[in-house]
């Protein structure tokens, strides 16, 4: 096993190396006029939910006369709120299978397209497992025998997992990676934490207060094994979807059981002189309606020594509205907010453009990072047309950002959320702060602004109107006009 990880190493390392995404003339020749350089003042993509356009690469030049325009937003780069840290998708063990089954050419160009920041979306940051999720190939840890020092990457790590994550680390070195488990080690669980009865199942449980410590050894195991492979690790969550123990693979840990283990984590962290975030929660705005458990990461925020160890917290949108991101940053203004999970599905007929797309924009996209989210990551980037590879009791009806024909492995289907993150990610860069606007509005035109670390602008607009709408967009030294389709999401960069 180890072999054969060996030799599609050195076949990526080689095959990439050609391929880079840099600008350099000896780098591979992208024979797609969409990734053309554009002459204009103005860089644009565009995408409208009847797939008329689908991030359709164009531009606009500045406006020479005068600005009298009553649909002019006005930029306001002196009043600034939170940097950002990226936009992406979820590198599942299922997208990792799905992506090896293809030739090694297609898979190159996609990833490419995807994570290139200057001829691609730029998808800058991607989530894990730490172990099996409910899109793996298998139930499993990385130490289900017991006792710690039996640690070690598994097959879907070491044969799918890690060969993606450098392939595309090839294209984007400035790739952040968030790792979540699913479950600890079973061996690790109990019942309850009165009875403290063993729960041997991938399913529920808790985790058992005697082994916090080997538990967070676990994860400081985990980081390490990954640098060994020269993959850092950004940030960490405690647990994916603490409030859900149904899931295939899943364990139950409420605000108490998870303010005393983030200790456990930030000194075993510090011990190993390790800089990875902690993010506390990983779960839905509306705490699965448990009473007992609203205001999640506010009740670990109060411990002071729990809070030493914390960046931020991190929420899903499976329950609840977003408006609780504003809550919780007035209560603690100086710790993160990041989106760490959504899915489209059957449930919301997800593979339907002209029904995900604008809600996707405006009730992920935008309202996240107009209410101080600081990274936006899908769940699954690739899954096959039979929506798998997936576990029992995971999900079985959620489609990926991009879905690929288990037929021939070479026939992409792009959903919202791969256009919706493109659109924040290709304009949008990591260590880009959002600043104020001004001047138009009008119900169904809703935006966002940014100023990017290299002094350009990013604006992402969404016009979910039936009519197209001419608008202008200044940013006090330059303007410029562009007629907006309906139903359309525009990304603008300059």
């Amino acid at each position: 096993m180890i072999y054969r990880f060996l030799l599609l190493s050195l076949f990526t390392f080689f095959t990439l190396s050609c391929a880079s995404c840099s600008s350099d003339d000896d780098k591979v020749t992208i024979n797609d006029d969409s990734k053309e350089v554009i002459d204009n003042d103005v860089t644009v993509f565009i995408t409208t939910a009847n797939r008329a356009y689908e991030f359709e690469k164009t531009g606009v030049d500045f406006s020479s006369g005068s600005n009298m325009s009553p649909t002019t937003i006005r930029l306001n780069s002196e009043v600034k709120y939170q940097s950002v840290h990226g936009f992406g998708a979820a590198v599942t063990g299922s997208s990792s299978y799905n992506l090896l089954q293809m030739n090694q050419e297609d898979r190159t160009q996609f990833l490419i397209d995807t994570f290139c920041p200057d001829k691609g979306m730029g998808y800058s940051y991607t989530r894990i497992s730490i172990g099996c999720s409910d899109f793996s190939l298998s139930e499993y840890t990385l130490c289900d025998t017991p006792g710690i020092e039996n640690f070690a990457l598994q097959s879907e790590e070491l044969e799918y997992v890690i060969p993606v994550l450098k392939e595309i680390l090839e294209i984007n070195p400035d790739l952040k990676i968030m790792g979540s488990p699913w479950t600890p080690p079973r061996w690790m669980k109990v019942n309850n934490l009165e009875e403290l009865q063993p729960h041997n199942s991938w399913t529920g449980g808790h985790l058992n207060p005697k082994y916090y410590e080997d538990y967070a050894t676990y994860f400081v195991k985990w980081i390490e094994a990954f640098a060994d492979y020269n993959i850092e690790i950004t940030s960490v969550t405690p647990q994916n979807e603490p409030l859900h123990p149904g899931n295939s693979a899943s364990l139950f840990m409420g605000w108490e059981e998870q303010k005393e283990f983030v200790k456990y984590m930030g000194r075993a962290f510090e011990d190993a002189g390790l800089s990875t975030y902690i993010y506390v929660f990983d779960h839905n705005y509306n705490y699965d309606n448990i009473e007992d458990q609203q205001g999640y990461p506010l009740h670990i925020y109060d411990d002071q020594e729990a809070r030493q160890y914390i960046t931020g917290a991190a929420y899903h949108d499976y329950g609840g509205h977003s408006d609780e991101l504003l809550r919780i940053h007035d209560e603690y203004p100086d710790m993160e907010l990041v989106f760490t999970e959504t899915s489209i599905g059957t449930w919301n007929d997800g593979r339907n453009l002209s029904n995900r797309l604008m809600a996707d924009v405006k009730n992920i996209g935008l309202n996240v990072v107009n209410k101080w989210g600081r990274a936006i990551i899908v769940w699954n980037l690739m899954l096959d047309n039979d929506r798998g590879p997936n576990r029992p009791l995971g999900c079985t009806t959620c489609y990926g950002a991009v879905d690929i024909s288990n037929d021939d492995y070479s026939t992409i289907t792009k959903n919202s959320h791969y256009f919706m993150i493109g659109h924040f990610s290709s304009v949008i860069s990591p260590g880009a702060v959002r600043i104020d606007y001004e001047g138009f509005s009008e119900p169904g035109i809703n935006y966002t602004a940014f100023k990017n670390p290299d002094g350009s602008y990013g604006v992402v607009l969404q016009n979910d109107t039936d009519d197209s709408r001419a608008i202008t967009i200044s940013d006090g030294t330059n303007h410029f006009s562009y007629e907006v389709p309906s139903q359309a999401v525009i990304s603008y960069r300059w």
